[in-house]
Parts: C-alpha cells; structure tokens; sequence
C-alpha cells in the first residue's frame, strides 16, 4: 500500500516518517487491495492543550473509504491510536465481506476484498441466537412509578405500559444517575 504523509504546524522526523509508513502499511493484512493511504498529522499550539499531535489517515482502495483520527501527547501516540481505530474498521469491513459473500455465494466478493474462501469460512462467527426468554404481566403506571419499579428490581431498564401516553415505554439507568425514557411514538 503506498503511504503518503502531509503535515501541518510540525517537523517530520525520519523517525516518525518510517514508523508512520510501517504502522499505516501493515494494516492492508486486514482487507487485500487497499491501494494507498494519506495520512495528515498535525500539532496544535496551543500549550494548555494536553494532546497536541492529531493523526488523520484515509485509506481507500477496491471502492473502500476508511477514514481516522487521534490525538496524543506526540507524534508517535497519535499514529498508534489512528492505526488501532483503523485495525477496528477494517476488521468490521473483513466480517461485512464475508457475510455479504454468504449471503450471496457471489465469490467475486471475497476476491475484490482479497479473501480466500476457505479464510471467510474459517471466519464464520456464530449467529446470535436467544438463550432465555420470560414472560410477564406489562403493568400500567406513569415513568416515575416505572423508575421506582427499576429501582426495586435492580436492572438497567424497566419496560412498562406508560398510562400517560397509553402506549409501551421503558426507563432506564443513565451513566451519569439520571434515568432516562423511551416512549413508543404514536
């Protein structure tokens, strides 16, 4: 894959050049045929800024776009969290070719992805399949007796028939302590 590298407001060692070119070109591993790459760092300079170096990198390549970016303290940290986000994408792009390739049969597929049959079919994740299943009495009640209710049982979620709305609604536990409510549009 070629690699090519543009900058802004910083200097680009041959240090950071090499590991640059070797981290962003090792990544056509995941998906054949990604033709090449641009990569952007940049520095901001503004000193209360604690990281600085931001890394861009497009790759494109068989009609593939896959794009990231990262900040870190240097050059160095932002390149390796660009290349972890793009490791991520395209292992994603790998399991959405061989499924479409499943899904159709169509081997040309895995040839434009650079995947060899037997590759895709040792790749075969499981199917997510439901391993328990309850039942239960829905009862009628407004959001805020439905979060007492969550309280009470401990979960997540607590899903309801909001008497309010007359229609199905589920509360749930944010991050930040709050509760939040999804209501069935009408």
């Amino acid at each position: 894959m070629e690699v090519k590298i543009s900058t802004r407001r910083t200097d680009l060692t041959p240090r950071l050049e090499d590991y640059t070119t070797e981290k962003i070109g090792r990544l056509d591993r995941f998906v054949q045929g990604l033709d090449h790459a641009k990569v952007h760092l940049s520095e901001e300079s503004n000193p209360r800024i604690s990281e600085p170096f931001q890394c861009e990198v497009t790759i494109e390549g068989h009609g593939h776009h896959v794009r990231a970016s990262h900040s870190g303290p240097d050059g160095f940290a932002a390149v390796d969290g660009a290349t972890e986000k793009l490791e991520r994408q395209l292992r994603k792009l790998k399991t959405r070719l061989i499924r479409r390739w499943q899904a159709s049969g169509d081997d040309t597929i895995l040839a434009a992805a650079g995947v060899e049959t037997a590759e895709a079919e040792a790749e075969e994740p499981p199917a997510p399949r439901i391993v328990k299943s309850k039942k239960f009495h829905i009862a009628s009640m407004t959001a805020d007796e439905a979060v007492l209710e969550l309280e009470l049982v401990n979960h997540g979620f607590y899903f309801f028939h909001n008497s309010e709305t007359e229609r199905a609604a589920i509360v749930y536990r944010r991050e930040d302590g709050d509760f939040g409510l999804i209501d069935e549009a009408g």
